[in-house]
């Protein structure tokens, strides 16, 4: 009896996953981000909802927890209830190098989250002060290898993707670089414009304006190939710069443990919501290339971000207290 009554739980389960699937979302979804109201994520995060909202019939309301290079909202998105109705947005920060960085996570991200897909992509783009004697990446490098005493670097912070970017390509030449980390896009921009810094990685979309005024020299895009809406600037591949690739890519994760079934519906409908055209045309401003790839896809693209900035990170010493 005991065996037929488990047999009859066990089908009862199986056919009651797919139902719960169709049903997702029962109720509110919670989209959390983390990092502040009007940060790339955010404003993608919220494009993306609004359309699932329309479709789905559920609200889907953003909540904005940053803190800790945005593990305390990655954070909260690992320890919810795996049911559906708690996602997040995170980024290669998060999700990959900060591991690197820490030397206590409050999340372990290979058993605690559960890709679901890269919502969209933005090129970093390595700009200069107008005043540097470089008008592309190979005078680039050779000024570098002549004159690296003289020339000091911006970035986001310490141990953020504008840093350990500006750190390979200065491996990549040879040379040892002064860093000086800023809080965030804007403060690195402003000291760019001053001179206070000659060279930055930057997100495209905080220095193409200053790039197309002549504000900025924009030399090239850090992407494995060029960009669709930057196609005139070379990638720094093309330029004999190996190996230095750091798009800023932002991807929607689940607990793990979420339902398969629950995470397929979730796959499906995202995906859908990124091939609108009208969902492209408002990233265009933002530089950003919806892509919607499968778990796996998204998975193998943190293993392939872990492979390459660990060596940076270690042969640089650089850590976060």
């Amino acid at each position: 009896m005991r065996k037929v009554m488990l047999a009859g739980l066990a089908a009862l389960a199986l056919s009651a996953a797919p139902a719960f699937a169709q049903e997702w979302p029962q109720r509110a979804v919670t989209v959390v981000v983390p990092f502040i109201a009007g940060s790339t994520p955010d404003v993608l995060a919220r494009v993306v909802a609004d359309r699932l909202q329309a479709k789905l019939g559920q609200p889907f309301v953003i909540e904005n927890r940053a803190g800790a290079s945005g593990n305390t909202g990655t954070a909260a998105v690992a320890k919810a209830a795996p049911d559906g109705h708690m996602l997040g947005v995170s980024i290669v920060g998060p999700l990959v190098i900060n591991a690197l960085l820490f030397p206590k996570m409050p999340y372990d991200t290979a058993k605690e989250i559960a890709p679901v897909t890269i919502l969209a992509s933005q090129p970093s783009v390595l700009v200069a002060n107008p005043s540097l004697a470089a008008s592309n990446v190979a005078e680039l490098v050779s000024l570098l290898k002549k004159d690296a005493d003289k020339i000091t670097y911006g970035s986001i912070g310490r141990g953020s993707l504008s840093h350990l970017s500006m750190e390979a390509l200065a491996a990549k030449a040879g040379v040892k670089l002064v860093h000086l980390p800023f809080p965030g896009s804007p403060a690195t921009v402003t000291a760019l414009l001053r001179g206070d810094v000659q060279l930055a990685v930057l997100p495209a979309a905080s220095v193409v304006a200053q790039g197309r005024e002549g504000k900025l020299k924009m030399l090239g895009v850090t992407s494995p190939k060029r960009s669709p809406l930057l196609s005139d600037l070379p990638t720094l591949g093309e330029a004999g710069i190996a190996d230095v690739e750091a798009d800023a890519w932002v991807g929607l994760i689940a607990p793990a443990g979420t339902p398969q079934a629950v995470l397929d519906k979730i796959h499906k409908e995202t995906v859908a919501v990124l091939a609108e055209p009208e969902v492209a045309a408002k990233l265009k401003p933002l530089f950003m290339v919806p892509i919607g790839n499968s778990p796996d896809a998204f998975r193998a693209v943190m293993k392939e971000e872990h492979d390459r900035w660990a060596p940076v990170i270690a042969a640089g010493g650089i850590k976060v207290e």
